[in-house]
């Protein structure tokens, strides 16, 4: 361990530690870039598909904006944003939250549902090209123990 110029000791990467984080930017970066730039094509963006997707997991294609925005580690105020623009679009609509006055809720519409069923096919599609298809079975469970473990505490 050695210290930076104010004396705080600094416990730099060794080699493979840096080869695996830079690894590591570089697959998430290809993945979500990849993804991102299918759904694009498809007319919306990764956060659309997030809340779109995440809201028809619920029975009623509800959840309160606060829950959404923790769910996507967003701040409310950026998600806000965010639905206004889908509200624009008609695949979102708000209502009010009867339980926090301050709050509302976010609902599904039924172009919301259209729009999401017409895209789902091709995001899978998307997700095994660009991920699924790459790994074996043991190495897809190896991923997916990793990023249990390393989102654990969210």
């Amino acid at each position: 361990m050695s210290t930076n110029e104010t004396g705080t000791p600094v416990n730099w990467l060794t080699p493979d530690e840096d080869r695996a984080w830079r690894a590591y930017l570089r697959m998430v970066t290809a993945v979500q870039v990849g993804i991102a730039q299918d759904l694009a094509a498809l007319g919306l963006s990764e956060p659309d598909y997030e809340v779109l997707s995440t809201l028809s997991e619920r029975e009623d294609g509800t959840s309160t904006l606060h829950e959404q925005a923790t769910k996507m580690g967003w701040s409310r105020s950026r998600l806000s944003r965010h639905a206004s623009r889908m509200e624009a679009r008609e695949l979102i609509r708000r209502a009010p939250d009867p339980t926090d006055g301050r709050g509302c809720l976010l609902v599904l519409t039924s172009a919301g549902w259209d729009v999401l069923r017409d895209a789902a096919p091709s995001h899978v599609d998307s997700v095994r090209q660009r991920l699924v298809d790459r790994l074996t079975p043991d190495e897809l469970a190896a991923l997916s123990h990793i990023a249990q473990k390393l989102s654990a505490d969210r």
